[in-house]
Protein backbone atom coordinates (compact mmCIF):
# COMPACT_ATOMS: atom_id res chain seq x y z
CA UNK A 1 0.00 0.00 0.00
CA UNK A 2 1.17 3.54 -0.76
CA UNK A 3 1.10 5.14 2.70
CA UNK A 4 1.85 8.54 1.19
CA UNK A 5 -1.86 8.58 0.31
CA UNK A 6 -2.57 9.11 4.01
CA UNK A 7 -0.84 12.48 4.15
CA UNK A 8 -3.43 15.26 4.25
CA UNK A 9 -6.01 12.84 2.87
CA UNK A 10 -9.48 14.49 3.03
CA UNK A 11 -11.83 13.28 5.75
CA UNK A 12 -14.39 12.43 3.07
CA UNK A 13 -15.57 10.78 0.87
CA UNK A 14 -15.45 7.43 2.65
CA UNK A 15 -13.91 5.23 -0.05
CA UNK A 16 -12.77 2.38 2.19
CA UNK A 17 -14.79 1.35 5.23
CA UNK A 18 -13.67 -1.23 7.77
CA UNK A 19 -15.68 -2.94 10.49
CA UNK A 20 -14.18 -4.76 13.45
CA UNK A 21 -15.61 -8.27 13.73
CA UNK A 22 -16.04 -10.18 16.97
CA UNK A 23 -18.17 -13.26 17.34
CA UNK A 24 -20.61 -11.66 19.76
CA UNK A 25 -24.43 -11.62 19.59
CA UNK A 26 -24.23 -8.14 18.08
CA UNK A 27 -21.93 -9.20 15.25
CA UNK A 28 -24.60 -9.77 12.60
CA UNK A 29 -26.53 -6.50 13.14
CA UNK A 30 -23.24 -4.61 13.24
CA UNK A 31 -22.16 -6.10 9.91
CA UNK A 32 -25.60 -5.50 8.44
CA UNK A 33 -25.44 -1.80 9.30
CA UNK A 34 -21.82 -1.54 8.16
CA UNK A 35 -22.91 -2.93 4.80
CA UNK A 36 -25.73 -0.40 4.59
CA UNK A 37 -23.32 2.48 5.22
CA UNK A 38 -20.73 1.17 2.76
CA UNK A 39 -23.47 0.78 0.11
CA UNK A 40 -24.64 4.36 0.63
CA UNK A 41 -21.07 5.65 0.42
CA UNK A 42 -20.23 3.30 -2.48
CA UNK A 43 -17.19 2.25 -0.49
CA UNK A 44 -15.26 -0.99 -0.40
CA UNK A 45 -15.87 -2.95 2.80
CA UNK A 46 -13.18 -4.63 4.91
CA UNK A 47 -13.97 -7.02 7.76
CA UNK A 48 -11.24 -7.12 10.39
CA UNK A 49 -11.00 -9.95 12.90
CA UNK A 50 -8.23 -9.89 15.48
CA UNK A 51 -7.64 -13.43 16.61
CA UNK A 52 -6.84 -16.93 15.44
CA UNK A 53 -8.21 -18.00 12.07
CA UNK A 54 -9.88 -21.41 12.27
CA UNK A 55 -12.17 -23.36 9.95
CA UNK A 56 -14.95 -23.07 12.52
CA UNK A 57 -14.62 -19.29 12.69
CA UNK A 58 -14.40 -19.00 8.90
CA UNK A 59 -17.62 -20.98 8.51
CA UNK A 60 -19.39 -18.96 11.21
CA UNK A 61 -18.32 -15.67 9.62
CA UNK A 62 -19.47 -16.83 6.19
CA UNK A 63 -22.91 -17.58 7.65
CA UNK A 64 -23.06 -14.19 9.39
CA UNK A 65 -22.01 -12.40 6.20
CA UNK A 66 -24.67 -14.25 4.25
CA UNK A 67 -27.37 -13.26 6.77
CA UNK A 68 -26.08 -9.67 6.66
CA UNK A 69 -26.30 -9.55 2.87
CA UNK A 70 -22.54 -9.08 2.43
CA UNK A 71 -21.26 -10.46 -0.85
CA UNK A 72 -17.82 -12.05 -0.31
CA UNK A 73 -16.91 -11.03 -3.86
CA UNK A 74 -17.48 -7.37 -3.01
CA UNK A 75 -15.76 -7.33 0.37
CA UNK A 76 -12.58 -8.60 1.99
CA UNK A 77 -11.92 -10.35 5.30
CA UNK A 78 -8.61 -9.79 7.06
CA UNK A 79 -7.53 -12.08 9.89
CA UNK A 80 -4.63 -11.13 12.13
CA UNK A 81 -3.50 -12.07 15.61
CA UNK A 82 -2.22 -9.49 18.06
CA UNK A 83 -3.23 -6.91 20.63
CA UNK A 84 -6.66 -5.71 19.43
CA UNK A 85 -6.26 -1.92 19.57
CA UNK A 86 -2.80 -1.66 17.98
CA UNK A 87 -3.56 -4.37 15.41
CA UNK A 88 -6.81 -2.75 14.25
CA UNK A 89 -5.10 0.65 14.01
CA UNK A 90 -2.24 -0.90 12.02
CA UNK A 91 -4.63 -2.59 9.59
CA UNK A 92 -6.57 0.63 9.09
CA UNK A 93 -3.35 2.45 8.24
CA UNK A 94 -2.06 -0.24 5.86
CA UNK A 95 -5.38 -0.41 4.02
CA UNK A 96 -5.95 3.37 3.80
CA UNK A 97 -9.24 3.08 5.71
CA UNK A 98 -11.36 6.25 5.77
CA UNK A 99 -13.98 5.06 8.25
CA UNK A 100 -13.78 2.39 10.93
CA UNK A 101 -17.07 1.09 12.33
CA UNK A 102 -17.17 -0.32 15.85
CA UNK A 103 -19.86 -1.57 18.18
CA UNK A 104 -19.77 0.20 21.55
CA UNK A 105 -21.71 -0.04 24.78
CA UNK A 106 -23.53 3.18 25.59
CA UNK A 107 -22.05 3.46 29.08
CA UNK A 108 -18.86 2.06 30.57
CA UNK A 109 -18.57 1.18 34.23
CA UNK A 110 -15.88 3.05 36.19
CA UNK A 111 -13.18 0.39 35.85
CA UNK A 112 -13.68 -0.06 32.10
CA UNK A 113 -13.76 3.71 31.60
CA UNK A 114 -10.38 4.33 33.23
CA UNK A 115 -8.70 1.29 31.73
CA UNK A 116 -10.33 1.97 28.37
CA UNK A 117 -12.42 -0.43 26.34
CA UNK A 118 -11.23 -1.46 22.88
CA UNK A 119 -13.72 0.83 21.10
CA UNK A 120 -12.88 3.83 23.23
CA UNK A 121 -9.13 3.31 23.06
CA UNK A 122 -9.32 3.09 19.28
CA UNK A 123 -11.44 6.26 19.23
CA UNK A 124 -8.69 8.13 21.04
CA UNK A 125 -5.84 6.92 18.84
CA UNK A 126 -7.28 6.34 15.36
CA UNK A 127 -5.87 8.13 12.31
CA UNK A 128 -9.13 7.63 10.44
CA UNK A 129 -12.70 8.56 11.30
CA UNK A 130 -14.50 6.23 13.71
CA UNK A 131 -18.21 5.46 13.89
CA UNK A 132 -19.43 4.03 17.20
CA UNK A 133 -22.76 2.24 16.86
CA UNK A 134 -24.34 1.89 20.28
CA UNK A 135 -27.27 -0.34 19.45
CA UNK A 136 -26.89 -2.05 16.07
CA UNK A 137 -30.01 -3.94 15.01
CA UNK A 138 -31.09 -6.01 12.05
CA UNK A 139 -33.37 -3.18 10.93
CA UNK A 140 -31.98 -0.63 8.45
CA UNK A 141 -30.40 2.48 10.00
CA UNK A 142 -32.78 5.41 9.89
CA UNK A 143 -30.73 8.49 10.70
CA UNK A 144 -32.92 11.61 10.89
CA UNK A 145 -31.12 14.03 13.19
CA UNK A 146 -27.44 14.98 13.24
CA UNK A 147 -25.81 17.06 15.96
CA UNK A 148 -22.37 18.37 14.98
CA UNK A 149 -19.80 20.14 17.13
CA UNK A 150 -19.01 23.68 15.99
CA UNK A 151 -16.19 24.43 18.41
CA UNK A 152 -13.60 27.05 17.43
CA UNK A 153 -10.92 24.68 16.12
CA UNK A 154 -9.14 24.25 12.74
CA UNK A 155 -10.59 20.72 12.52
CA UNK A 156 -14.19 21.88 12.78
CA UNK A 157 -14.67 22.90 9.15
CA UNK A 158 -13.61 19.38 8.09
CA UNK A 159 -15.97 17.83 10.62
CA UNK A 160 -18.91 19.95 9.44
CA UNK A 161 -18.18 19.24 5.76
CA UNK A 162 -17.93 15.51 6.49
CA UNK A 163 -21.26 15.71 8.30
CA UNK A 164 -22.86 17.46 5.33
CA UNK A 165 -21.41 14.87 2.93
CA UNK A 166 -22.96 12.06 4.98
CA UNK A 167 -26.24 13.93 5.47
CA UNK A 168 -26.66 14.35 1.72
CA UNK A 169 -26.03 10.65 1.10
CA UNK A 170 -28.53 9.67 3.80
CA UNK A 171 -31.02 12.35 2.67
CA UNK A 172 -31.04 14.02 6.09
CA UNK A 173 -32.39 17.56 6.37
CA UNK A 174 -32.12 18.21 10.12
CA UNK A 175 -28.52 19.08 11.06
CA UNK A 176 -27.70 21.10 14.17
CA UNK A 177 -24.29 22.77 14.45
CA UNK A 178 -23.55 23.39 18.12
CA UNK A 179 -20.85 25.56 19.67
CA UNK A 180 -20.26 25.18 23.39
CA UNK A 181 -19.42 28.24 25.50
CA UNK A 182 -17.28 27.19 28.44
CA UNK A 183 -18.99 28.74 31.47
CA UNK A 184 -15.86 28.72 33.72
CA UNK A 185 -13.94 30.35 30.88
CA UNK A 186 -16.65 32.98 30.58
CA UNK A 187 -16.56 33.62 34.33
CA UNK A 188 -12.82 34.30 34.18
CA UNK A 189 -13.39 37.16 31.72
CA UNK A 190 -15.68 38.93 34.18
CA UNK A 191 -13.92 41.05 36.81
CA UNK A 192 -14.99 40.66 40.44
CA UNK A 193 -16.03 44.29 40.64
CA UNK A 194 -18.14 44.17 37.48
CA UNK A 195 -21.65 45.53 37.87
CA UNK A 196 -24.72 43.54 36.88
CA UNK A 197 -25.16 45.50 33.62
CA UNK A 198 -21.45 45.08 32.80
CA UNK A 199 -21.66 41.35 33.45
CA UNK A 200 -24.73 41.07 31.23
CA UNK A 201 -23.00 42.98 28.45
CA UNK A 202 -19.86 40.82 28.67
CA UNK A 203 -21.93 37.62 28.46
CA UNK A 204 -23.85 39.00 25.49
CA UNK A 205 -20.64 40.01 23.71
CA UNK A 206 -19.06 36.62 24.44
CA UNK A 207 -22.06 34.75 22.99
CA UNK A 208 -22.28 37.01 19.94
CA UNK A 209 -18.58 36.47 19.22
CA UNK A 210 -19.09 32.69 19.42
CA UNK A 211 -22.02 32.97 16.99
CA UNK A 212 -19.93 35.04 14.54
CA UNK A 213 -17.05 32.56 14.65
CA UNK A 214 -19.41 29.64 13.99
CA UNK A 215 -21.16 31.50 11.16
CA UNK A 216 -17.83 32.26 9.45
CA UNK A 217 -16.98 28.56 9.48
CA UNK A 218 -20.40 27.54 8.15
CA UNK A 219 -20.16 30.06 5.29
CA UNK A 220 -17.11 28.15 4.02
CA UNK A 221 -18.97 24.82 3.98
CA UNK A 222 -20.83 23.11 1.15
CA UNK A 223 -24.33 23.26 2.66
CA UNK A 224 -26.40 22.49 -0.42
CA UNK A 225 -30.12 22.30 0.40
CA UNK A 226 -29.63 21.09 3.98
CA UNK A 227 -31.31 23.11 6.71
CA UNK A 228 -28.68 23.99 9.30
CA UNK A 229 -29.70 24.95 12.82
CA UNK A 230 -26.92 26.91 14.52
CA UNK A 231 -26.96 26.77 18.32
CA UNK A 232 -24.78 28.26 21.06
CA UNK A 233 -25.01 26.37 24.34
CA UNK A 234 -23.33 27.05 27.67
CA UNK A 235 -21.51 24.32 29.55
CA UNK A 236 -18.42 22.17 29.78
CA UNK A 237 -17.20 21.21 26.27
CA UNK A 238 -18.09 17.61 25.55
CA UNK A 239 -20.58 17.32 28.39
CA UNK A 240 -22.84 20.11 27.11
CA UNK A 241 -23.07 18.81 23.55
CA UNK A 242 -23.68 15.27 24.79
CA UNK A 243 -26.61 16.49 26.86
CA UNK A 244 -27.90 18.52 23.91
CA UNK A 245 -27.70 15.48 21.60
CA UNK A 246 -29.50 13.31 24.13
CA UNK A 247 -32.23 15.91 24.78
CA UNK A 248 -32.73 16.40 21.03
CA UNK A 249 -32.88 12.60 20.57
CA UNK A 250 -30.18 12.82 17.89
CA UNK A 251 -29.41 9.71 15.88
CA UNK A 252 -25.79 10.72 15.41
CA UNK A 253 -23.43 13.02 17.32
CA UNK A 254 -20.47 14.11 15.18
CA UNK A 255 -17.35 15.51 16.84
CA UNK A 256 -13.71 16.33 16.11
CA UNK A 257 -11.00 13.78 16.83
CA UNK A 258 -8.94 14.59 19.95
CA UNK A 259 -6.09 17.04 19.43
CA UNK A 260 -3.63 14.88 21.34
CA UNK A 261 -3.36 11.32 22.59
CA UNK A 262 -4.90 11.21 26.05
CA UNK A 263 -3.27 9.32 28.91
CA UNK A 264 -4.84 8.04 32.14
CA UNK A 265 -4.27 11.39 33.91
CA UNK A 266 -6.06 13.23 31.10
CA UNK A 267 -9.02 10.88 31.30
CA UNK A 268 -9.40 11.29 35.07
CA UNK A 269 -9.47 15.07 34.60
CA UNK A 270 -11.74 14.72 31.62
CA UNK A 271 -11.21 16.41 28.27
CA UNK A 272 -14.17 17.16 26.01
CA UNK A 273 -14.09 13.84 24.09
CA UNK A 274 -13.96 11.90 27.36
CA UNK A 275 -17.39 13.19 28.44
CA UNK A 276 -18.78 11.84 25.17
CA UNK A 277 -16.98 8.49 25.41
CA UNK A 278 -17.95 7.95 29.05
CA UNK A 279 -21.68 8.00 28.33
CA UNK A 280 -22.51 7.88 24.63
CA UNK A 281 -25.69 9.93 24.06
CA UNK A 282 -26.31 8.32 20.65
CA UNK A 283 -24.32 6.81 17.84
CA UNK A 284 -21.10 8.85 17.59
CA UNK A 285 -18.93 9.73 14.60
CA UNK A 286 -15.45 10.98 15.42
CA UNK A 287 -14.06 12.74 12.36
CA UNK A 288 -10.31 12.54 11.83
CA UNK A 289 -9.41 15.30 9.38
CA UNK A 290 -5.68 14.44 9.06
CA UNK A 291 -4.80 18.15 9.27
Amino acid sequence: MDLSKLKKRPSYPFETIAVAVSFSPRCQPLLQQAKQISDVCRASLLLLHIGEKTKEKEKELEEIMDKSGINPNHSRVIWMEGEPVDTILKLCKLNIVDLLILGALEKENLLKFYLGSIARNISRKAKCSVLLLTNPTNAPIKFKKFVVNGVDNPKTIHTINTSLYLAKLLKIKDVSIVNEVDVPGLAMTIAEDSTAPQTKEIKKSFTENSEEVLQLVIEKCDIGNINLNNKIIKGKPGYAISKFARDKKADLLIINSPDTHLNLFDRIFAHDIEYVLADLPSNVLIVHSRV
